[in-house]
Formats: C-alpha cells, structure tokens, sequence
C-alpha cells in the first residue's frame, strides 16, 4: 500500500539517469535493483520512498513498477505510458542497457533522494547479477506473491531497524507524522 505520494514520472527519471551515469552496465536489472535499495534506504531514514514508485515482487526480486514501465515504454514496449519525457532522456541498447542522453537534472532530486542512491550506488553498484539478485530477496520480496505488488510496511520491516521504520510508515499512512 503506498503512502500516498502518488508516483513522480519526472523524479524517477532523474534517479534513473542518476543511477546509469554512475555504474557499469545500467542494465534494467542493476537500475532497478538499485532504485530498491535506495528505496528502502530513504523509507528508513525518511519515511517515503524517493518516486512514490510501488514495487512488484518479480522472479528476480523487486521492480519499481512506474519506473521499469518508462524503460520499458522507452525500449518500445506498448505501454499505458507513452515515456515521451523519458524518451528524451535516455535511449536502450542492446535490449537492456540505459544510455543517458544527458545528465540528471539534479533540481528534481532532494539531498535526501542523492544521498539514498549515492549510498544504494556505493554499497550495491558493483555487485554482479545474481548478488543483487539475491540480495533483493528479502523478507519484503518473499512475502508478496509473484508478479503481486510489494506492500510499503513489508519493505520497511526488511531495512536495519525494522521496527521504528514500519512504526514511522504506519504513522505517516495514518497522517500521524
């Protein structure tokens, strides 16, 4: 269930192409993971994720669902979202891979939303497929059913501090912080 920031096509963009200038091979799957533990990151430390994306539980671990969508759009898959905007900001080639058509506009993301993905970048951007694979299979992944959307308080009981962090989203869906 989302906190109801509702998704930001523009700031997922700029964190995709945030993402992509910073590591080797920003294929979908890298980018993706990468927004998730981000993700989970800024939840932890903030109480909200950095796009107001939902996360659907794929068989190779959490896909930020809006986000994967405009790749995807971009790439020329039909879609319900044209990806005009994202189109204009970076291409896929070879069937994957996130080529930025320029830098990310840094205006459109918090101090918050660069240092969750410097640290997501910094501790996960390096790491071969199939660790940022199984690392993604966290207790959050694992309690949704396949190809279902992952619940907020699931993603938040699977960070560090598990029990402030999903007190802190229960709160903030409550209206109470």
């Amino acid at each position: 269930m989302p906190l109801g920031q509702g998704f930001d096509e523009r700031k997922a963009i700029e964190a995709i192409l945030y993402v992509a200038a910073r590591v080797g091979d920003p294929g979908f799957h890298r980018i993706s993971k990468l927004l998730y533990f981000a993700d989970k990151k800024h939840l932890a430390r903030y109480g909200s994720v950095i796009a107001g994306d939902d996360y659907v539980a794929m068989r190779l671990g959490p896909v930020p669902s809006n986000a994967y969508n405009l790749m995807k759009a971009v790439k020329g898959v039909e879609l319900r979202t044209n990806g005009e905007e994202a189109a204009k900001a970076f291409a896929v080639v070879d069937d994957c891979i996130i080529k930025p058509l320029r830098e990310a506009n840094l205006d459109y993301l918090s101090e918050a939303d660069i240092e969750s993905l410097d640290a997501a970048i910094s501790e996960f951007g390096s790491l071969p497929f199939q660790n940022l694979t199984d690392l993604s299979h966290d207790s959050a992944w694992k309690a949704a059913d396949r190809n279902d959307r992952m619940d907020i308080e699931d993603i938040a009981g699977a960070s560090d501090d598990s029990e402030t962090v999903v007190s802190f989203v229960r709160d903030r869906r409550a209206g109470r912080a």
